[in-house]
């Protein structure tokens, strides 16, 4: 799949916001603000998983190299998969939901 195929924006299915595609050579794959994203993936962009669920941001963790990622559970299939934090970008995540997913751990 083309870079530019899979860097596009959605409108986000819980909240509705309009999301615009990163510019940094990423691509974003969650909601910047209420972290939502979709079950859409096998592997990152490919776009190759027929599930579609709702995945519910329940999570927050660090890894070393690749910084802080948002733990993600699916709503139809309870798979779970990590995302990368968007940030220094035109709609970067939230900060105050990120904060209270960082309460949250060790819950």
């Amino acid at each position: 799949m083309a870079r530019k195929n899979e860097n596009t924006g959605f409108v986000c299915r819980n909240c509705g916001l309009g999301v615009l595609p990163l510019t940094n050579g990423s691509y974003r794959n969650h909601c910047p603000r209420c972290l939502h994203s979709l079950h859409v993936d096998r592997t990152p962009g490919d776009r190759a998983n027929g599930c579609g669920g709702l995945m519910l941001p329940v999570g927050l963790r660090f890894c070393g190299g690749k910084g802080y990622q948002v733990v993600h559970r699916c709503l139809a299939c309870g798979a779970v998969r990590v995302n990368k934090v968007a940030d220094f970008t035109a709609q970067p995540d939230s900060v105050d939901v990120l904060s209270k997913l960082s309460a949250w751990q060790g819950r």
